[in-house]
């Protein structure tokens, strides 16, 4: 049982993986095209921006929060550094303009953590309200110009690729961003495990009056928390960019379901207090496996979004009864310890 429990993880990590393990294998037995390495590779790139978007959001769930607004903060953050740069003709080169979307989406982070540190106001609620001052913001002085073209340290990113080879059905390549997606995951699963910061957030999560007991600087924890996911969602929005060779004003936005679906289905509790790095990544694979599964054999694009929403209900479903589970365990035991106090006091 404890090797069973191990191999299953803490946040079931490993029954993900076994399912994962099972859609490749099942759909590769459907459709001999799915095992290919052009597959794979597909696979990956179309993970990168969710997985740093994921990652993102997993801060946030820990926290015991649902932040809805990190697509516009991240496509808001990318579009705003390239228009700086085309409007002023002037290209800083590549670390300055991630450097510049961080501090947008830093900024922008700040204002969700301010309002729900400083007025203890739902987090879905809050994210909800400034999703929509963000992104008309950004429509109001962007005037929903799209760009065509970036600068050009962008331009020339968006064709390097770290693996390139020839296969019978054309080229297999991988983008180089995909590196920029499991250097962020090796950061934050280091930042959890290894810091106060981390801890933190998994207290807050458990029991926010509980932690402040504890002596956490609850406001402050909570401030930085969304400054961070600010800033990792503005990584994500230009990555999306470079890869997508061009900059529009409304990419991104709407697709919230998907990448909390995939925090959720890797283990994360939508009641905070759990979740890690590897069931996110695990989660966001799954996602994209199974949308590359449902387009490979006809399904229309449309019901792509159906199966993500089911996912997600299965994956709040299961948590609700795993918790509620753990509570009658825990009122049983407690029931028992009194039951057997006065047979103790009997026999002293």
């Amino acid at each position: 049982m404890q090797l069973l429990r191990k191999l299953r993880g803490a946040n079931n990590e490993g029954s993900l993986v076994l399912v994962l393990l099972a859609v490749v294998i099942g759909m590769s037995l459907l459709n001999p095209v799915f095992f290919t390495v052009n597959t794979a590779f597909s696979i990956l790139r179309a993970a990168t921006v969710p997985m740093i978007l994921a990652l993102a959001v997993l801060l946030v769930i820990i926290s015991g929060g649902i932040d809805v607004s990190f697509p516009v903060v991240a496509i808001g953050s990318a579009y705003t550094a390239v228009t700086i740069c085309l409007k002023t003709g002037f290209d800083p080169g590549l670390p300055a303009i991630f450097l510049m979307a961080m501090v947008i989406g830093g900024l922008l982070g700040l204002v969700n953590g301010f309002v729900i540190a400083r007025f203890r106001l739902p987090t879905l609620i809050v994210t909800l309200g400034t999703q929509g001052i963000f992104f008309g913001a950004m429509l109001v002085y962007g005037c929903t110009r799209y760009y065509p073209s970036l600068p050009d340290s962008m331009a020339a990113l968006s064709a390097v690729n770290v693996i390139d080879i020839p296969t019978d059905t054309g080229r297999a390549y991988l983008h180089v961003l995909v590196l920029l997606s499991i250097a962020i995951a090796v950061i934050i699963w280091a930042v959890l495990k290894f810091t106060m910061f981390g801890r933190s957030l998994y207290a807050i999560g458990g029991d926010v009056e509980g932690a402040r007991r504890a002596g956490i600087r609850v406001v402050r924890t909570q401030l930085l928390i969304y400054v961070l996911v600010g800033m990792v969602a503005a990584i994500g929005g230009v990555a999306y960019v470079v890869m997508s060779r061009s900059a529009n004003p409304q990419d991104l936005v709407g697709g919230e379901l998907d990448i909390i679906a995939a925090v959720v289905l890797g283990g994360a509790s939508i009641f905070g207090g759990r979740g890690s790095v590897g069931g996110t990544v695990i989660g966001v694979l799954l996602i994209q496996v199974i949308n590359n599964s449902l387009l490979l054999v006809g399904v229309p694009s449309a019901w792509l979004r159906a199966a993500v929403g089911l996912l997600l209900i299965l994956g709040v479903g299961i948590q609700a009864i795993t918790a509620r589970r753990s509570a009658q365990r825990i009122h049983s035991v407690d029931d028992a310890v009194v039951a057997t106090g006065p047979e103790l006091e009997k026999v002293s």
